[in-house]
Parts: C-alpha cells; sequence; structure tokens
C-alpha cells in the first residue's frame, strides 16, 4: 500500500492576505456585509482557524513514528490505543467530521510511543479528507515505519455535509477499516481486535 506523507504545496501558495479577501468575498456572497461590526474581523479569525484546521499538511507522519524502541521484552500481542478523537473537514464540502479511531497493531520486535500514533491520527485528519481514505492512510503508515505482523484501523465518524445539508441525516456515523497483515489474515485476531471498538 502507497503512503502519500506529505502533499507538495504550490510555490504561489496565496497568502494571507489573499485568503482574508477570499473570505470577505464569500462573507458577501452569502447576503451579509464584511464591514458591519460583527463581521469586520471574521476574515482574519477565519484565516487563522483555516490555518489551524489543515495543520496535517505541514507535518510528515511517517517522520511522527520514527522514533521507535526495541526494548520490548520479546512482547508480541497487540498494541491497541482506543477512541483516539479527531476533527477533520470533508474535501466535498469543506464540511466538519468528527470522530474516532482505534489503531493496532502486532509488533514485530519494535513498538512506538502512543502518543505518536495518535499524532499520525491528527496528521491525516487535519486535510481535505473522505474517511476512507483516511483509514487507509493511517494503516499504511503505521505499517510502512513499523514493519509490524500486522496493522487494524476503525474509524467511526459524524459527517456535518451529511446532517448540517442535503438529506439532513443527524446522528448517522459512518464507520470504515483497514486490515493489514495478521489482522487480514487471521481471524481470530481481527476479531480480538474488533471487540475492542464497540461501545
Amino acid at each position: 500500500m502507497q503512503v502519500n506523507p506529505l502533499p507538495q504545496q504550490s510555490r504561489d501558495a496565496p497568502s494571507r492576505e489573499e485568503a482574508e479577501a477570499a473570505f470577505r468575498t464569500i462573507i458577501r456572497w452569502a447576503g451579509d456585509d464584511p464591514d458591519r461590526p460583527g463581521l469586520v474581523e471574521t476574515p482574519s479569525r477565519a484565516a487563522r482557524a483555516f490555518r489551524e484546521y489543515f495543520s496535517g499538511y505541514a507535518q510528515d507522519p511517517l517522520a511522527l513514528l520514527n522514533k521507535t524502541f526495541d526494548e520490548t521484552g520479546g512482547y508480541e500481542e497487540m498494541v491497541v490505543l482506543r477512541g483516539i478523537s479527531f476533527e477533520s473537514h470533508c474535501e466535498h464540502h469543506l464540511a466538519p467530521i468528527t470522530g474516532q479511531a482505534w489503531v493496532a497493531y502486532v509488533p514485530s520486535g519494535r513498538v512506538v510511543g502512543l502518543s505518536k500514533l495518535a499524532r499520525v491520527v491528527d496528521a491525516y485528519a487535519k486535510r481535505l479528507q473522505i474517511q476512507e481514505r483516511m483509514t487507509s492512510q493511517i494503516a499504511a503508515a503505521v505499517s510502512e515505519v513499523l514493519r509490524p505482523q500486522g496493522v487494524g484501523v476503525v474509524i467511526k465518524a459524524m459527517h456535518h455535509c451529511l446532517s448540517s445539508r442535503g438529506i439532513h441525516k443527524v446522528g448517522a456515523e459512518m464507520v470504515t477499516s483497514c486490515m493489514l497483515g495478521c489482522f487480514r489474515d487471521n481471524p481470530a485476531t481481527r476479531q480480538e481486535f474488533l471487540a475492542m471498538t464497540k461501545q
């Protein structure tokens, strides 16, 4: 599975001023006046918010996983980080996606600090995303760096493009999974992990 860790940003990326001007245009298009007191600072705030929302483009998920430990005492059972909360944005409507991720792997001599797994989830979440791709990207990154016996990733998320627009189905949850190595090949390992994702 291929990993695209860090998209190349264009050298002619818009300036902060251009981003703020774009938000002023959107406010006008929506039907309001960007110069009224309540909105005059909104373009600046929105630009700062978008920089935070999409900070994952400045992070290399593979580099986040590079510091590993081999003093495992021979441990070769499943390692699971459960319920990693995240916020992302749908690449089709720029609508929020909020959810949780479960990331598991069976080590093959090396382990990684748990906070690194959470950081990898964030690095991929803080980009324009679809949930299916994000699930596969997380699994591929862990597999490429750790070379474990297997990796499992499950994501459960609410999509505001489904609840706040269009069909308006509030409460619907999307579930995706990616199983590699022993998680794909061994039904018992897969079932053990999936049981841990039930809430």
